[in-house]
């Protein structure tokens, strides 16, 4: 998208929620740049200038607003190549990782992918990784009691001293100067964040789909948060989930053995609640088909509900094969009392770490067949494990979820239905659409069985959003 600085004033000045994290604005005559829904007085048209990331606006010499934080804003969505791969950038560079050892993980060179970013974005990968440490690191800051030095760590600096030195030089202050009052995650063993969203965020619709799938020991929901135990390399914890639509924000509690993973566990949560979707991008689809639009009156903004980590929805989706939810239910539920390590948490449902590819793989047939599956899907399970441990289910960015498709199907027991559940909900493209599922054709049917050919074509209509479009269908069989 070229911006067009005109209609990004207009939107600034409105305070327009729905371009939050869509761009950025410098105010030349502060020295800072702001999201487009703070509430600060706003400055003069003369005084500002916009950019589409964070990362450009400081290269341009900004520093992060303190009101309206810049830091707790929604993500690019990663729907052009470009923006996937910026993406994935971010999300690495929190996680530690070197940009020399992300050549694999993208599926460009270093050179192209300069290029890329450059041309695109106006800024250079060095840039991307910087300011998005330092981004967390200010959060963390304003957000913990945690000693500059663990922050420094879990913001995926290498170097105490590096650290220091970059946040001076971009903020012109010393980390400990950016400490906040907030006490949020004073209770031993704590830590808690701010998530932003684009609003509006339906989400008891949300709670829908991860009620009806919970796996016994690893999730529970109470009231209207959601807990789960995690697991991130060596680093084993738990986290609760709340909304504050208020302030249009998640609140995020995780417990304190997983800070030194926390830039990770905050890409997670972002993608396991759609954090970054945009509504308003969605709404003129939505809002003029008549399959979807009384589903979108009643639940605007609907998200797609997604998983903790790919495997564990992938395995999810493979017990859901030709049975019920309930069913598939207590299959995960069996599973995971058979292979899924135990751990202590401060709520006695939660005692159970889900699933892993290295666990599963080690299961004979026979084993799986003695908690209840058939043999070809216990098959399925153990060809799924090993292709996950190879590296299977992770993809460079700017791959077409067709390509995933095709790469899953070349799996015995993977149908195109599987294909596309997993990349919709897990690998999180926002185009896949599991065709042949007879809740989707029976409600593009109204009522009536359609083929999955039928389906397919109508589905055409609702390119780039149709696993939204697939959302909203399924809800419509609940409002009939």
């Amino acid at each position: 998208m070229k911006l067009d600085d005109e209609s990004c004033y207009a939107a600034f000045t409105a305070g327009e929620a729905r371009f939050d994290g869509v761009f950025f604005t410098g105010v030349k005559s502060t020295g800072i740049y702001c999201r487009p829904v703070c509430a600060a007085r706003k400055p003069l048209r003369r005084s500002c200038t916009f950019y589409r990331t964070a990362s450009e606006a400081e290269g341009a010499g900004f520093r992060p607003c303190l009101r309206c934080r810049p830091e707790l804003a929604p993500a690019v969505a990663g729907d052009s190549m470009p923006e996937a791969l910026l993406r994935r950038i971010q999300e690495r560079a929190v996680e530690g990782t070197r940009l020399s050892d992300l050549e694999a993980d993208l599926g460009y060179s270093p050179r192209q992918v300069r290029r890329i970013l450059v041309e695109t974005f106006g800024v250079t990968p060095v840039q991307v990784v910087q300011t998005q440490r330092l981004l967390l690191a200010r959060q963390l800051l304003r957000e913990t009691r945690q000693p500059v030095s663990e922050i420094a760590l879990a913001a995926g600096f290498r170097s105490l001293r590096n650290f220091n030195a970059l946040f001076a030089q971009r903020y012109g202050c010393a980390p400990g100067e950016c400490r906040g009052v907030n006490k949020a995650g004073k209770d031993a063993g704590t830590v808690q964040l701010r998530l932003a969203y684009r609003a509006p965020m339906p989400w008891d619709a949300l709670m829908v789909y991860f009620k009806s799938r919970l796996v016994p020991g690893v999730e529970e929901i109470v009231g209207d948060e959601y807990r789960r135990t995690v697991e991130i390399g060596d680093r084993r914890g738990w986290l609760s989930v709340k909304l504050d639509q208020d302030r249009t924000e998640m609140r995020v509690t995780v417990s304190q053995s997983l800070f030194p993973v926390l830039g990770a566990v905050q890409s997670r949560v972002r993608r396991m609640f759609d954090l970054d979707a945009r509504p308003d991008a969605m709404a003129v689809m939505m809002e003029t088909d008549p399959l979807l639009a009384p589903v979108w009156e009643k639940h605007a903004g609907l998200r797609v509900g997604g998983a903790w980590d790919p495997f564990e929805l992938a395995v999810r989706a493979v017990l859901g094969q030709q049975i019920t939810v309930a069913a598939a239910t207590t299959l995960s539920g069996r599973l995971v009392a058979k292979v899924g390590a135990e751990m202590d948490t401060p709520f006695p449902a939660l005692n159970r770490l889900a699933v892993t590819p290295d666990a599963l793989a080690k299961l004979s047939v026979d084993d799986l067949c003695r908690l209840g599956l058939v043999s070809k899907r216990a098959e399925t399970l153990r060809t799924l494990a090993n292709f996950a441990l190879a590296g299977g289910l992770e993809f460079a960015p700017g791959v077409t979820h067709d390509a995933v498709v095709e790469a899953m199907t070349k799996l015995p027991g993977i149908g195109p239905w599987t294909a596309h559940y997993i990349a919709m909900r897990a690998l999180r493209f926002p185009d896949a659409f599991p065709a042949a599922d007879l809740g989707l054709r029976k409600a593009i049917g109204h009522g009536e069985m359609v083929s999955t050919r039928e389906a397919e074509a109508r589905s055409q209509a609702w390119r780039p959003w149709r696993a939204y479009a697939a959302i909203a269908l399924w809800f419509s069989l609940s409002m009939e």
